[in-house]
C-alpha cells in the first residue's frame, strides 16, 4: 500500500511538471489488464458420488435420528443381507462418544464381519447371528449435533435440560423401531467403558422395545473407583483423555508431551493442577469441574450410576461384564451388583468376572501379561456367555436359564457358576471376613500381633518423599495405549518385586502356604498408620507370590502378582466430602476396600502385602502437607515425611480377606 502510494505521488509531480501528458498520467493510474483466460479444465471429483454395494452382504445406512429437545444424531444403521421384512432381526445398539463412522469402518470390506470394530468371535457371532447393528454418536460428538457433556448427567439437578443419555436412549429405540422395517422389534443394547455407561443409562426409565442390556467395564462412579479419581486420589493420567475428549468434537486435537519417559513428563509441572494448566485444559468444561469438586461431594454423589439404578426396580434382563484387572474401571460392575441385586425380585441381574484388562473379553484372551489362564477365556464368554444371553433375549432361543453369575477363579484357573455374589462355590460358600495381619519382622499371617512395642517392634518406619515418588510400574513409563502391553493394558498383573526393593514400600510376607487358600469378594484393608506430615496417601497392594522356581514356566519363578491393590487419599479418613487434615504422628486407622477377587492362592506360593505412600504418576502426588485444593498446591507445600504402619496388639494392621473355607 505504501508502495503504491509513493508511485502515484511521483506520477502526480511528473504530471504537475509538464514531464508527462495527461493521457499517459491516466493510463498509468489505470488497472492493469487482466491476464488472458484459458479453458477450465473439469474437476474429476463428481459433486456426489454413490458406492456400488450391490455384492455387500450389508446394507449401510446413515441416518440424523431427532431426540426430543429436536437434536438429531448421527446414527450408522447396518442391516445383514439375511434379516429382511420377511425375515427380520433384533438390533443391537451401541451409543458412543468414540465415532460411530470409525467403529463401523474398520476395513474397506464387503463383509458386515470385517467392516465393523471389533474382537475375533464377537465380530463373528454378531455379523452372522442375524443381527442389525446400530451404532450413534451421543449428542455434541463426531456427526452428531448438541453439546457435549463427559457423562452427561441425568435431568436434575446438575442438568437442567430436558434431555440426558436415558432420553435419548429411549428416542433412539422408539425411532429405530418405526423406522427400520427389516427389525422383529426387539432392541439389546451393549457396549464398554464410557459405552457401558451408555448402556446403563439405559435402563433408566427404559423404552418397552428394550429387552436387554449388556454393559461391559462401565464407567459408574468417577471418584469412588472408575475412571477420575480412586478413594479421592486423582487419575492424572486421564488429562490425556479428558483432553483428546473434549477439547474439540471431533477428538482431533492431541495431547502434546515434552519426554520420552512419562515419570518425568508429569514430576516436570509439578502437580496435575499446573500440567493441566500448561496444555490450556482450563479451556475445557469437564476441567473444570475437577478442580471445583476435588471431594466427594453432590456432585459426585448425585451422578453415582450405581445408586441412580438402585432406586427404582430392574425390568430389562441385564449382563454386566466386570474384568479383575480392570486397569480403568475397575470399580463399577460389582458397584451396580451390590446396589441393584438386593432389589432384584425378578432375578434380571446377572454378572461374568472374567481375568481381563479393561474390554480383553471382546479379544481373544488365554494369558495377560505373563500370566496363562490355560484356555481362551474370551472365546468362552463370547461363546458361551454373551451369544445365548442375547439369543434367548432378543430371539427365543434356548431356555433362558442362567446362573446369577459367572466368575473365572484365578490361581486354578477355571469358571466357575454360581447362585450370587460373593461366592466361593456353586452351593453358595459365602466368604468368611478374616484377617490378614502385618507383623513384626516383615511377616504376615492369621494371628494377631500379641506384643506390646516394648522392644522397638511397634512399627515399621519409611519416608515418603514427594520428590521420588513410587512409579507404578518400571521406567520408561510409555504413555496411555492398548498398541501392546506394555503401553497400557497389563500394568495390573505387573511384576511388583521392584516396589518390594524399595526402601519408601513396607513388605509382609507370609510363610508358605501348605493348602490352597480361596478368596471371593473384596479384600478390606485397615492400617493403623501415622505421618509426620499433615496429609497422606496410602497405596496396599495384596499380592500373590510365586515360588522361587516354576518349573513350567521359569520367567514366573519368584513372580509378585498383584491380586488387588488400591490408594486411599488420607484427607479423607473422617468424610469423603469433606477434606481435613490428619493429625501429624498419631496412629490412626484407614480403612478402605480393595478390588473385588476371585482368587486361589496355590500351595507352595506365599501371600504378601505391600504399603507405600505413592504412586505417581498414575496418580497425583500428595505434597503430605495439607491443602485446601491439591490440584492448586504450590511447590514449598510438598515435603518429606515419616510414615509408620503399626504392628502391635493394641495397633494391628490388618488386610481384611474374603476367605471361603479355613485359612
Amino acid at each position: 500500500m505504501k508502495i503504491w502510494s509513493s508511485l502515484h505521488n511521483l506520477l502526480a509531480v511528473l504530471f504537475l511538471v509538464g514531464c508527462i501528458s495527461a493521457p499517459a498520467f491516466a493510463q498509468a493510474l489505470a488497472p492493469a489488464a487482466p491476464p488472458p483466460q484459458y479453458p477450465g479444465l473439469p474437476s474429476e471429483t463428481p459433486a456426489a458420488i454413490r458406492q456400488h454395494t450391490e455384492g455387500f452382504d450389508f446394507e449401510r445406512r446413515e441416518v440424523m435420528i431427532p431426540m426430543r429437545d429436536g437434536v438429531k444424531l448421527f446414527t450408522e444403521v447396518l442391516v445383514p443381507r439375511q434379516v429382511t421384512k420377511a425375515t427380520p432381526g433384533p438390533m443391537l445398539l451401541t451409543r458412543t462418544p468414540y465415532s460411530a463412522k470409525d467403529l463401523t469402518s474398520h476395513a474397506n470390506s464387503s463383509h458386515l464381519g470385517t467392516t465393523l470394530f471389533g474382537y475375533d468371535n464377537e465380530v463373528e457371532l454378531m455379523s452372522q447371528g442375524g443381527y442389525i447393528r446400530v451404532v450413534q454418536d451421543v449428542r455434541g460428538k463426531y456427526g452428531s449435533e448438541g453439546d457435549y457433556v463427559m457423562n452427561r448427567p441425568l435431568h436434575g439437578p446438575l442438568n437442567p435440560t430436558p434431555v440426558d443419555h436415558a432420553t435419548d436412549t429411549y428416542d433412539t429405540i422408539d425411532w429405530l423401531v418405526k423406522n427400520v422395517p427389516e427389525s422383529n422389534g426387539r432392541v439389546g443394547i451393549l457396549g464398554i467403558s464410557y459405552d457401558g455407561f451408555t448402556a446403563l443409562m439405559g435402563l433408566v426409565n427404559p423404552h418397552p422395545a428394550l429387552k436387554v442390556s449388556v454393559p461391559m467395564n462401565p464407567m459408574v462412579d468417577g471418584w469412588r473407583g472408575d475412571d477420575w479419581f480412586h478413594n479421592g486420589a486423582f487419575r492424572e493420567t486421564n488429562l490425556v483423555y479428558i483432553w483428546e475428549q473434549e477439547a474439540t468434537r471431533a477428538g482431533d486435537s492431541k495431547w502434546w508431551t515434552s519426554h520420552h519417559d512419562d515419570y518425568d513428563e508429569y514430576m516436570a509441572p509439578g502437580t496435575a493442577g499446573e500440567l493441566a494448566h500448561r496444555h490450556g485444559e482450563e479451556q475445557l468444561g469437564f476441567w473444570q469441574k475437577l478442580l471445583a469438586h476435588p471431594a466427594y461431594d453432590e456432585f459426585w454423589q448425585e451422578q453415582a450410576v450405581d445408586q441412580i439404578l438402585a432406586k427404582q426396580p430392574l425390568t430389562v434382563p441385564t449382563l454386566l461384564v466386570h474384568s479383575l484387572w480392570d486397569q480403568e474401571d475397575i470399580y463399577g460392575a460389582p458397584a451396580v451388583w451390590s446396589a441393584v441385586k438386593p432389589k432384584d425380585a425378578s432375578g434380571n441381574l446377572h454378572m461374568v468376572l472374567g481375568p481381563w484388562h479393561h474390554g480383553q473379553e471382546r479379544a481373544s484372551a488365554e494369558s495377560l501379561g505373563a500370566i496363562r489362564f490355560g484356555s481362551d477365556t474370551g472365546e468362552y464368554f463370547q461363546r458361551q456367555i454373551l451369544q445365548p444371553f442375547l439369543d434367548h433375549y432378543l430371539k427365543d432361543e434356548g431356555d433362558g436359564k442362567f446362573p446369577a453369575v459367572w466368575a473365572f477363579e484365578t490361581g486354578t484357573n477355571r469358571w466357575q457358576t454360581l447362585p450370587g455374589w460373593p461366592a466361593g462355590c456353586a452351593a453358595g460358600c459365602a466368604p468368611k471376613p478374616t484377617p490378614l495381619y502385618l507383623q513384626p519382622g516383615a511377616k504376615l499371617g492369621f494371628s494377631a500381633p500379641t506384643g506390646s512395642g516394648d522392644r522397638g517392634d511397634e512399627f515399621v518406619e519409611y519416608v515418603s518423599d514427594p520428590a521420588k515418588p513410587v512409579p507404578y510400574r518400571h521406567r520408561p513409563i510409555s504413555g496411555v495405549g492398548y498398541d501392546a502391553c506394555q503401553a497400557w493394558p497389563c500394568w495390573l498383573v505387573d511384576d511388583q518385586r521392584e516396589a518390594s526393593g524399595r526402601t519408601d514400600v513396607a513388605t509382609f510376607t507370609s510363610e508358605v502356604l501348605t493348602q490352597p487358600l480361596k478368596i471371593s469378594g473384596q479384600p478390606i484393608a485397615n492400617l493403623i498408620a501415622s505421618t509426620s506430615g499433615t496429609d497422606s496417601d496410602w497405596v496396599v497392594k495384596l499380592i500373590d507370590l510365586y515360588p522361587d522356581e516354576v518349573a513350567k514356566d521359569a520367567a514366573l519363578g519368584g513372580y509378585q502378582l498383584a491380586v488387588a491393590m488400591d490408594i486411599f487419599r488420607g484427607r479423607y479418613r473422617e468424610s469423603l466430602a469433606e477434606a481435613k487434615a490428619i493429625a501429624p504422628n498419631q496412629p490412626l486407622l484407614y480403612q478402605f476396600a480393595l478390588p473385588t477377587t476371585n482368587h486361589v492362592f496355590l500351595p507352595g506360593h506365599r501371600i504378601m502385602v505391600q504399603v507405600q505412600s505413592s504412586w505417581f504418576p498414575l496418580y497425583d502426588r500428595n505434597p503430605q502437607t495439607f491443602v485446601p485444593n491439591i490440584f492448586l498446591a504450590k511447590p514449598e507445600d510438598f515435603r518429606k515425611a515419616t510414615q509408620r504402619v503399626y504392628h502391635t496388639a493394641g495397633k494391628a494392621s490388618f488386610v481384611e480377606l474374603p476367605v471361603v473355607g479355613k485359612p
